[in-house]
């Protein structure tokens, strides 16, 4: 319908990576930086939580700047998975959630967020893309 907005497909999609790398860098720095509080707010242990931590970090620096960005991708849907997992069969929480903030619909918005960078790339205003081009 609008196909004069073609054009700006890389750039949508820029911005996207970005939105996803900062919702995770934050969400694995604190993980990292804090791991003690994070593994009683996840119910995990601590050496899992700083591992979920720095991968959290590499997913999120790869999506941003497009290096390995499917395999980041990829990382980072696995881990939606597994939060998704746990709000549903141990925390028994609805879509919403209680107070309709706390539920899995986040994480679910992230996985389809990372299954457009999975198929796309992520387009190609991206690092990978940048240094390719020089050779």
């Amino acid at each position: 319908m609008f196909t004069q907005l073609a054009p700006f497909t890389d750039v949508a999609l820029l911005l996207m990576r970005v939105m996803i790398g900062i919702v995770f860098l934050t969400s694995g720095w604190k993980h990292v930086t804090d791991p003690e509080k994070r593994s009683n707010d996840i119910a995990m242990g601590k050496g899992f939580t700083i591992f979920l931590g720095a991968a959290e970090l590499a997913g999120s620096l790869g999506i941003i700047f497009g290096v390995l960005a499917q395999l980041a991708a990829i990382g980072l849907i696995l881990i939606m998975l597994g939060a998704i997992q746990k709000k549903l069969f141990v925390w028994h929480t609805g879509f919403w959630g209680e107070s309709g903030t706390n539920g899995w619909s986040y994480e679910t918005m992230l996985v389809v967020m990372n299954l457009v960078i999975l198929t796309t790339d992520g387009g190609n205003l991206s690092l990978m893309k940048l240094l390719s081009s020089f050779q």
